[in-house]
């Protein structure tokens, strides 16, 4: 099998590389959404938690799925690791490929990598791949997400990478396995063989487009867009001032040493068009699960570079050649086996967040005020009266920070991991819970000329005997920054109405126990508000209280306006 073969240079018409870039892009976006479509669980067929990229044969990422930048970034990482112990000189035709270990290549144990060698005429031409969150795999408690793990053993099955499938035969030893190993084992086989008909949809695809221009010809192009694409992305930085930017946070805490906060810092070097980023000062690894391996702090990374480049620039593997990082070891960005990641979401969103926020300066008009950086992840954990299993998760968002012309946005998924809201209907048919109120948190977006976002509100209420509920929040103590003289965020926050009449305050992280007839009410932070409240439209803070997005206190006590009853 010849790989060299694929780089043989031809001469590429630019209109016609302009059409290919784009069937690549459908290609990748049909792969996202075979996998969303023929998924069981309600984390990927309702919440699109999952990703699809194609790759070419040396693992340079061709094209991207209009999804999750977490997953899009921390699959580039995964797909190395896996050509790493398996060189594509030694793939059949029929492989099937995949991991889920942090410690290689993944980023925490219920997403599940999956690729797939494509090849034409015996030679591998390309790589498809797919990642997605599965319901549980294993570990010290039902949905794989314990928040007061304190190793890595206790989080589930670790699957370094492996041959799942050999010349389209399934490997029965590693599958009986993994389906032992689970409390959901139908709803992890069905998830994983939509993610495998991904990557056949992604195959078909790409070897279509190789009958129709040629395999040099296809290997050119796409050569050409990767190297297009990091031009573009080297001008664009070359745009922007030079110079060193710092940004420091805090997190809330790791989940196990609950009054002690975990400082995030950031320093982000621009320079000849490349960015540097370093996470010296950050907080060493943890006890509890907010560690996030160096495949997680490099998609935070890449992530914020998108957000300061062209949109238009093709998403592949050139974009990402001017970034370099610094991951200092034994920190929160690069910890050392076995230290638990399974909360990583919540690190590497603050992560993103500072990154942006230090360069805020060399972006004034373009960049937003802070926004809620927060996926409140919960998982309804329990038996049904009719004596069946439930594991059931949910995901729920805040406000997104003000922009310079237009107010943030309210409850929305707006930065590194923007899977969509789960419907109630599909929560409550799942789950022994009713839902009694899901409404938007009237003054949790920050005041501001335009105001940020505002949180949501959501209380329900428990109608089994008794249920584990996990709660995974963040901006219990730290609110989303306003800037230019805009006001913070509301902070989260979430309470059990026990059925007694008792209340009780859940702390950003824990794994509470319910009985039938408690409620809990959550109300999830707003983003920042930019620049001064008292510059806002008469007519917009008179409209917000009307909608209830603002109140009539907050009217007269931050915007200056007395609003009739």
């Amino acid at each position: 099998m010849k790989i060299e073969s694929l780089r043989t240079d031809v001469t590429v018409d630019p209109i016609l590389m302009e059409v290919v870039r784009y069937r690549l892009q459908g290609i990748a976006d049909e792969m996202q959404l075979t996998q969303v479509h023929a998924s069981f669980s309600s984390a990927v067929k309702e919440a699109s938690d999952a990703a699809a990229s194609l790759f070419m044969p040396d693992g340079t990422v061709l094209a991207q799925s209009r999804s999750i930048p977490f997953h899009l970034g921390t699959l580039m990482p995964a797909v190395t690791h896996i050509i790493e112990r398996f060189p594509v000189t030694t793939m059949l035709e029929g492989d099937v490929y995949l991991l889920n270990d942090p410690y290689h290549g993944g980023s925490h144990l219920p997403d599940i990598v999956v690729v797939a060698p494509i090849f034409h005429h015996g030679e591998v031409i390309g790589l498809s791949a797919s990642v997605a969150h599965h319901n549980d795999i294993g570990g010290m408690l039902p949905g794989s997400l314990p928040t007061n793990a304190t190793e890595i053993f206790q989080e589930g099955l670790r699957i370094p990478p492996m041959l799942y499938t050999r010349g389209g035969k399934v490997n029965e030893t590693l599958r009986d396995i993994m389906l032992l190993n689970v409390r959901t084992p139908d709803t992890l086989e069905g998830d994983l063989n939509g993610q495998i008909g991904a990557c056949n949809i992604g195959a078909r695809g790409f070897k279509q487009l190789a009958e129709e221009y040629g395999v040099q010809q296809l290997s050119s192009m796409c050569t050409k867009l990767i190297d297009f694409s990091e031009m573009r992305v080297r001008a664009d930085l070359a745009k922007l001032q030079d110079g060193v930017y710092v940004a420091e946070d805090e997190l809330d805490n790791d989940g196990v040493e609950l009054d002690k906060r975990v400082p995030i810092k950031v320093t982000v070097t621009l320079r000849n068009g490349s960015m540097h980023v370093d996470y010296t000062g950050t907080s060493s690894q943890t006890k509890g699960p907010i560690n996030a391996v160096p495949s997680a702090a490099k998609a935070a990374a890449y992530y914020a570079l998108r957000c300061i480049t062209d949109p238009t620039i093709p998403s592949n593997g050139g974009c990402f050649r001017p970034v370099t990082l610094t991951l200092p070891e034994g920190s929160l960005v690069c910890p050392k086996a076995p230290a638990p990641v399974n909360a990583r979401t919540a690190s590497t969103r603050r992560l993103a967040s500072s990154i942006l926020r230090a360069l805020r300066p060399t972006l004034p008009e373009r960049l937003t005020a802070e926004n809620s950086t927060l996926m409140l992840v919960c998982k309804y954990i329990g038996s049904n009266d009719a004596g069946e299993r439930f594991v059931v998760g949910d995901h729920m968002v805040g406000g997104s920070g003000a922009a310079l012309h237009c107010d943030g946005v309210d409850v929305v998924a707006s930065d590194i991991g923007n899977t969509w809201n789960l419907p109630i209907e599909a929560i409550e048919m799942d789950a022994p819970i009713r839902i009694l109120e899901q409404s938007i948190r009237c003054d949790s977006g920050g005041a501001g000329r335009t105001r940020g976002g505002n949180g949501l509100v959501r209380e329900f209420e428990v109608l089994c005997n008794e249920m584990q509920f996990l709660h995974r929040g963040e901006r219990h103590f730290v609110p989303a920054h306003g800037c230019e003289g805009g006001g913070d965020g509301a902070l989260e926050k979430s309470t059990i109405l026990r059925g007694d009449g008792a209340t009780e305050d859940i702390p950003s992280k824990a794994i509470v126990s319910l009985v039938r007839g408690d409620r809990v009410r959550i109300e999830t932070p707003g983003g920042g508000g930019w620049g001064d409240p008292h510059a806002r439209d008469r007519n917009m803070v008179e409209e917000d209280v009307r909608n209830g997005k603002v109140s009539r206190q907050q009217a007269e006590s931050l915007y200056g306006l007395n609003v009739a009853a």
